[in-house]
């Protein structure tokens, strides 16, 4: 048996290494001039319209820029363009910077950012309602347009500075005239960084050069403001087959960052001496799931709230965390520890109660309308979440379907509205960054505007109205007051459930320095040596 047992270690290991191999095979070595990180995932969804999804966003601040920035103390910053508002808050003027380039050599101008801006604002929960409030956008000249609106709100820059999960990137006016219902085919910015289409392997690698046209601000790079530096000739994101491939690869100096350690790894780099561990997002995340209110068993707001109540916060933060020192219960739909925090539903989405869930679908008449549970496999922070939502559903008496895949298989199932019986979902579990969730247009789950709405399609006329209210809210204690209203209607409409919130720990090499601490992960600013 102890042979045996030798044996099977053996060829655990050498299927290891080959799996190492394989994976480093789509790069070289770590390189002094190149950056080689493993992100939560492989790319595959290239449109930061069409998609929320993180990996979709970080690809497009790798090639992209932004009219506005947000800097670490939440304020919106000239980036792309200065602007210049009226007296009476309702004319906003826009000034192009000078130097700014296509990654074709075009110029930027007006009629590409007016465009950009058109696309982005039919998608997007916070662009679809500021083009309410929107009289016109007019091109001034090549370097200047003119946004009216209909009445003053902060929503404008708001909406163009936003972190995340859909920031309103700028691109040439021939790619953003492709309907916001069509994901674009061509991908040129004009970021810091250059794709390389023909380095491109969809869900296993990636390369961005250095844009040596591109002209950093002047002022210090705080978030996605300031100057993007790039220190470095060449980031690639390769993909690997399982999680502990990466942390070899790191060790091993055969990488150099990894985006995302999945908890139960950290204690093999916290301890070595070429790693840094460290959380760059210092708010932190919260995890949620989300129910497809188009169809049965979920278009029942009963049944949504048995859901909700069969799972246990705690239940999930020690399966997908495990350590306390990361994670910690909450029920505000805008975060703990922001201004907008309210605990109403506590006792609906913090404690398990699987006697409540019950009495519910009983009181339903569920009829055992199967739940199809989308599982990611190949992301840490995601794949822990629908076993224990699944779990606690066949408790209080639901028939439950877990489909796994991948993850960027399920950001695009996400937008799939067939029925679950010919191929759709009911429920997928995902995560935000705290940074953007505080209010009710960076928090992207909070729109309940039916099929516009983000995945799941929530229609309360409700939520829409005292969204809007809040856009034209003039003080933060109208604000508060809004959001208190906002939690209790999006807990008891199950528009979204939380689960709690984490901090994410990232890895890298000590080759690196002055990697930026920022809730979305970037590549500029940071620098590598060769020792």
């Amino acid at each position: 048996m102890i042979y045996k047992a030798k044996q099977l270690s053996a060829l655990k290991s050498v299927a290891m290494g080959m799996a190492l191999a394989a994976a480093l095979s789509c790069a070289p070595a770590a390189q002094a001039q190149t950056v080689t990180a493993v992100m939560q995932s492989g790319l595959r969804v290239m449109d930061p319209v069409i998609s929320t999804a993180f990996m979709t966003r970080d690809h497009g601040y790798m090639i992209y820029d932004t009219l506005l920035g947000t800097d670490a103390n939440f304020k919106i910053q000239p980036q792309m363009a200065d602007w210049k508002a009226s007296d009476d808050g309702k004319t906003y003027t826009f000034t192009l910077r000078d130097g700014l380039k296509w990654h074709d050599g075009a110029p930027v101008t007006s009629e590409d950012c007016v465009a950009s801006i058109k696309r982005w604002a039919e998608k997007d929960s916070t662009g679809q309602v500021l083009m309410t409030m929107v009289d016109d956008i007019r091109v001034v000249d090549d370097k200047v347009f003119e946004i009216s609106l209909k009445e003053p709100t902060s929503l404008l820059l708001q909406g163009l500075g936003k972190l995340s999960s859909r920031p309103a990137f700028m691109m040439p006016r021939r790619i953003a005239q492709t309907p916001s219902s069509q994901p674009i085919t061509e991908y040129i910015g004009s970021g810091p960084f250059k794709f390389v289409q023909s380095a491109f392997r969809p869900g296993l690698k990636v390369v961005y050069e250095r844009n040596d046209d591109y002209v950093p601000r002047s002022e210090p790079a705080s978030w996605t403001a300031g100057a993007k530096v790039v220190n470095v000739e060449q980031v690639q994101w390769v993909a690997m087959p399982d999680q502990m491939t990466p942390i070899n690869a790191l060790m091993n100096d055969e990488i150099d960052f990894i985006q995302q350690v999945p908890f139960d790894l950290l204690p093999m780099v916290q301890d070595q001496d070429n790693i840094k561990v460290e959380v760059l997002d210092k708010l932190g995340a919260w995890t949620y799931f989300r129910f497809n209110h188009l169809h049965a068993p979920f278009n029942n707001r009963l049944i949504r709230q048995a859901a909700m109540y069969a799972v246990g916060q705690e239940d999930v933060l020690k399966a997908l965390v495990g350590n306390p020192e990361y994670y910690k219960p909450c029920a505000a739909v805008f975060g703990c520890g922001n201004p907008n925090e309210n605990d109403y539903g506590k006792d609906i989405v913090v404690p398990a109660n699987i006697e409540k869930a019950k009495a519910l679908l009983k009181q339903a008449n569920y009829d055992g309308t199967p739940v199809v549970i989308l599982q990611p496999t190949d992301i840490a922070m995601l794949s822990a979440q629908p076993v224990v939502i699944g779990d606690a559903l066949r408790k209080a008496g639901f028939k439950v379907d877990m489909k796994t895949m991948d993850w960027q298989t399920v950001a695009t199932q996400q937008s799939n509205q067939k029925a679950p019986a010919d191929g759709g979902w009911n429920i997928f579990s995902t995560y935000s960054i705290l940074a953007t969730s505080g209010d009710p247009f960076g928090n992207t789950t909070i729109a309940s505007n039916g099929k516009k709405a983000w995945a799941g399609w929530p229609d309360v006329p409700e939520i829409e109205a005292l969204r809007l209210k809040y856009a034209r809210a003039k003080d933060d204690a109208e604000r508060k007051d809004i959001t208190a209203q906002l939690q209790k209607q999006v807990i008891d409409e199950g528009v979204v459930a939380p689960l709690g919130q984490f901090l994410i720990p990232a890895a890298y090499s000590t080759k690196l320095s002055d990697v930026l601490p920022s809730p979305v992960t970037v590549f500029w600013n940071m620098k590598k040596s060769d020792k």
